[in-house]
């Protein structure tokens, strides 16, 4: 997985299909089929070019991009996709809500939220090959996130072509406003605990996410730097769900509680 390879496959019809069909969902807000049959023969290579092609689409339209996503770091959600490490997408500033700001619906199709731990850059991230230690010494601090994933596929019938070529079936994200500090934290054992009106529908924890929450974004530290897009200051990177996804609807008000991190909610509103 390189730039080059990227930027050969992004040029090819059925990767401009691909793209075509997934940019068509976005703006019209209507799913379509899975677009994997037309990825097939090019595999996650042409996946990503896919999300790439929509990317530059994106960033030619005047979005602004302010970081990454991580996603697939469930060891059991990469078994039933049949893969064997996480995936990214990219976060562009629209993307962004305040703590228990409302986000109208009209802007997904089929929202799901779950919590996470965000961390943001205060460094660039030029080594060849990140280690853990440069990870740490880049990052400014902690957050409580909610992510809402999305779908341009219609009633999720996603394979890992699609969430790739969907920007990993991102959506939209919420951060509290609480930095804290990483140096003092187990980010392994923060317990979480997603709340629908004083209700759990989600309990997990740090060690949901690739063992370790650090884990999942050295991994996408070093892939950003193979394909020439290495983290920046600034940059926030969701770093994937701490346990499982709730549907979201309108009126629903979420709140996620990390421990160590404090808490963060997203509120929906129907249109």
């Amino acid at each position: 997985m390189s730039a080059s390879s990227f930027e050969a496959l992004a040029g090819t019809a059925p990767v401009r299909e691909a793209a075509r069909l997934l940019g068509e969902a976005a703006r019209s807000g209507s799913a379509c089929d899975p677009v994997a049959g037309l990825l097939e023969s090019g595999g996650i290579e042409a996946a990503y070019a896919t999300q790439h092609l929509l990317t530059e689409q994106a960033l030619g339209e005047g979005r602004r991009l302010s970081g990454r996503k991580i996603g697939l770091t469930s060891v059991a959600v990469q078994q039933q996709l049949g893969v064997d490490q996480p995936d990214y997408g990219m976060l562009f500033d629209d993307m962004a809500y305040g703590d228990g700001e409302e986000i109208p619906l009209g802007r997904l199709i089929q929202p799901k939220v779950e919590a996470e731990i965000a961390f943001v850059f205060d460094r660039d991230l030029d080594a060849e090959r990140p280690t853990l230690g440069h990870v740490l010494n880049a990052i400014g601090y902690a957050l409580p996130a909610i992510e809402v994933v999305d779908s341009r596929v219609r009633d999720w019938k996603i394979s890992i072509l699609d969430t790739i070529a969907d920007n990993a079936s991102s959506g939209v994200y919420v951060l509290g406003g609480s930095p804290k500090k990483i140096e003092s934290l187990d980010l392994r054992l923060c317990g979480m605990s997603l709340e629908q009106r004083g209700e759990p529908v989600s309990l997990g924890c740090g060690a949901a996410c690739l063992g370790n929450p650090l884990n999942a974004v050295v991994w996408l530290a070093r892939t950003a730097a193979r394909i020439g897009r290495p983290l920046r200051a600034g940059d926030t990177v969701l770093s994937g769900a701490l346990g499982p996804m709730a549907v979201a609807r309108p009126g629903d008000v979420f709140e996620a509680r990390i421990s160590g991190l404090g808490r963060v909610a997203a509120a929906f509103r129907g249109e």
